[in-house]
Order: C-alpha cells, then structure tokens, then sequence
C-alpha cells in the first residue's frame, strides 16, 4: 500500500444503482463515500439528455450535496452536462425529442455556476462556445460529426458517438487525434475501443492530453441486469450494456477497474493520473492523499 493523488472522474452518470438524473442529495453522497474508498478523489456527476425541468432539478440536487459533503467523500467538482446541445446523427442513447440548438439563450434556461463541462456538436454551434468560454466553462466535442475543433478544449468519448476517420475527409476522430492542444477522452473498458484503436490514441496523442473517463451507467457496481436510463431500457448481460436495440448505453466499469484494465495492456502511465487535474486546474494541496484500495504498482 502507498500513497498516490486520487483520481478525478470527469464523465459518469452515476452507480451502484444510483442515476445522477433522477439521484436525491442524499444517495450522491453515497456515491462520493464509496468511490473515495476506492481511490476517486473528485467527481463531476454527468447528466444525460433530458427535459430541461429535469436538468433544473438535479442540477439543484447535486449542489445541495456538495453543500453537505464530509471528509472521507470524493469531491464534487461540478457538472457534467452532456446533452441537449448534441447531433442528432450521432446521438448514441440520447433522447433526441429534447435536443436544443446550442445557442447562449438555450443554455441560459439551465446556466448554473457547478456546470463547469459541456458536451455539444461544434458544428451546431450559434454562439454557444464563445458563451461557455466566457463563463470559464471547458467545452467538448462529442456526439457529433464536425472536425473544426479549434474552439473546444476537449472531446467526449473519442471515436464513440462521433464522425469517425476518413483518408479523404477531416471529422472529429481525426481532428481530436492529430490535435495536439485537444484534451480527449477515452473508454479504455476493452468494449468501447478495441486494443488497436487504444494503441492508435496512445501513440498519436501527447500523454498529458488523454484523459481516462468511465462513462460508467448507474447499474455499475449494482446487482442490477436492467434498468431505465435516459429514457430507454438497459440490459446488462454480465459484459455490457445496450439498449433494445443494441446500442452500447455506456460502460460498465469504474474508473479505478478502467486504470487495472489499460495497466494489463501496458497502456498506464501515472501521467494519466495528473492530467485532470492540468486540464481543470486543480491544485493538489485541495485533496488529501489517499491509500489506494488498488495497487496502482500492480498495473505497471
């Protein structure tokens, strides 16, 4: 056992049968309990497309636990909103019929200072970006087609959801890829990404731009082989989960058990752990240094 920083999971909508969309304060504390026990040190609850009434409402929730957050919690760092501004060629699980254009006046029917990361189609934009910019507020591409990335900082769930490589055009995959500036976001789970496109990202990107995410379900860590989320129902059968129509819902696998995962690969590199915290600016002395519950010496 040694001491490590804690991770930051910047992307997950919820677990061991919690959804952060329908979630009361007092069950995201448990989540921030259980995930601090298991080395996660900050989180950011990610909330799916939904009704804006909706959003509203668990926006108000999760600040109130972060309000009443203890030691021994993995803090909340803000949310995680991805959904609503997105394409619907490339909605994935997401809900289309409450989709909005991605304008300042759309947002502002939800602004809230805890949204501190936005997923939105860049060529859908009306303003939107510059708006988010203005109010500090990291912007990534995802579910979405367009390769002109010049104004976001990051990109949600490379290559899931999103225009794919072309040799004779330049989409998202590529453009987050062969830019160098571009934090990107992997689901390193084994099913979200096959070994080789894993190895593609890790020898195109700089190691300090890739950011290891879960996008882990609520069923995570649950008992649970269905369950509804964002509006559609979920079977989990033991590897992963889909919708009826066979779209993968999201991943199945915390963020620690990810790190496990790409250390039996020989993809980890303890940079991966630092690079959250670049990437919002976090300073080290916020957190207390926890034994981790998983050896990362193990994956090495």
């Amino acid at each position: 056992m040694f001491k490590t920083k804690p991770l930051i999971e910047q992307h997950f909508h919820g677990a061991f049968g919690v959804d952060f969309n329908n979630a009361t304060s007092d069950e995201i504390l448990d989540i921030s309990r259980k995930l601090f026990a298991i080395g996660v040190g900050g989180i950011f609850p990610t909330l799916v497309t939904d009704t804006i009434e909706n959003l509203k409402k668990q926006i108000v929730v999760i600040k109130t636990a972060h309000k009443r957050q203890e030691a021994g919690m993995a803090r909340i760092l803000g949310v995680h909103l991805e959904g609503v501004f997105l394409n619907p060629k490339k909605k994935g699980i997401h809900n289309e019929k409450h989709f909005l254009m991605p304008t300042p006046e759309n947002f502002r029917e939800l602004e809230d200072e805890i949204i501190k990361i936005v997923t939105l189609a860049p060529e859908l934009d009306l303003g939107l970006i510059d708006y988010l910019h203005s109010r500090n507020i990291k912007v990534q591409a995802g579910h979405c087609i367009g390769g002109e990335l010049a104004k976001c900082d990051g990109v949600t769930h490379l290559f899931n959801a999103m225009g794919e490589i072309n040799h004779r055009d330049t989409k998202t995959a590529l453009a987050a890829l062969i830019g160098d500036s571009i934090y990107t976001e992997i689901i390193a789970d084994g099913l979200h990404i096959s070994d080789e496109i894993l190895e593609l990202v890790f020898r195109a990107k700089p190691l300090d731009k890739i950011l290891l995410i879960s996008d882990c379900l609520p069923i995570t860590g649950s008992n649970l082989t269905e369950a509804f989320f964002a509006g559609e129902e979920i079977f989990y059968d033991g590897e992963k989960a889909t919708s009826k129509s066979g779209t993968i819902a999201g991943s199945t696998k915390l963020l620690p058990d990810i790190i496990k995962i790409i250390g039996e690969k020989g993809f980890f590199n303890p940079q991966l752990i630092e690079n959250p915290y670049r990437y919002h600016r976090i300073s080290t002395d916020k957190f207390i240094e926890i034994d981790e519950k998983f050896n990362l010496s193990s994956v090495n």
